[in-house]
């Protein structure tokens, strides 16, 4: 069975979900992942919108800084990117976005079914530990995942270059916007204003795309 796993963070930026598939430690990361048990590629990707938003809170121990989380409640429209990965992979960087081992994620696959039928199934009260079924493209689910609460109940906090550089990097990979959009998109996602500037937004986006 096949599933669209949609990124909304850094997983945007192919070449980071690169390293949750195949596993390693990325440039400028603090943290080594085991990768899935199915190393194959993503079968294709589409760039999709979800109804809610995007903010950022907590501490990264893979970046520092704040963490992209999507709350489908706000009243926004949240840029992201599906990839065609099947259930066991979608599984798989769920168990390593919540620290999970990956030999354990047979877990996650009731949750699944909980979440495709419900829309949403929580594993437990961590980061990343909710999955959300926001719908489906081309008649295959549509699964992320994300903090158990809202926005509200979180406390937002900016996060970091090379964090948001990588979002921005996804954004134009899997969008196509230019960087003025780009960096109007970021610079107004609840967290990122209490540590950046947009004047300092848009160069990092120049940067990242630069890099590209």
């Amino acid at each position: 069975m096949l599933v669209w796993y949609v990124a909304y963070g850094s997983n945007m930026h192919a070449a980071r979900l690169a390293w949750y598939i195949g596993g390693g430690c990325p440039p400028g990361g603090r943290r080594t992942y085991p990768g899935c048990r199915d190393r194959r590629p993503p079968s294709r990707s589409v760039p999709v919108s979800l109804p809610g938003g995007i903010y950022f809170a907590g501490e990264s121990r893979a970046w520092t800084g704040g963490m992209a989380f999507y709350d489908p409640d706000l009243p926004d429209e949240a840029a992201a990117r599906a990839y065609l990965v099947t259930v066991e992979q979608f599984t798989d960087i769920a168990a390593q976005e919540m620290y999970r081992p990956v030999d354990l994620a047979e877990a996650t696959g009731a949750a699944i079914e909980v979440a495709v039928a419900e829309g949403r199934a929580t594993l437990g009260p961590g980061r990343y530990e909710t999955l959300v079924c926001p719908g489906g493209h081309d008649g295959v689910p549509l699964l992320t995942f994300t903090a158990p609460e809202g926005m509200s109940a979180a406390r937002c906090r900016p996060p970091a270059p090379i964090y948001l550089g990588m979002i921005a990097r996804g954004l134009y990979e899997s969008h196509g916007w230019p960087a003025g959009r780009i960096t109007t998109y970021l610079a107004a996602r609840p967290g990122v204003p209490d540590g950046w500037t947009p004047e300092a937004v848009a160069t990092l986006v120049t940067e990242a795309l630069a890099g590209a």
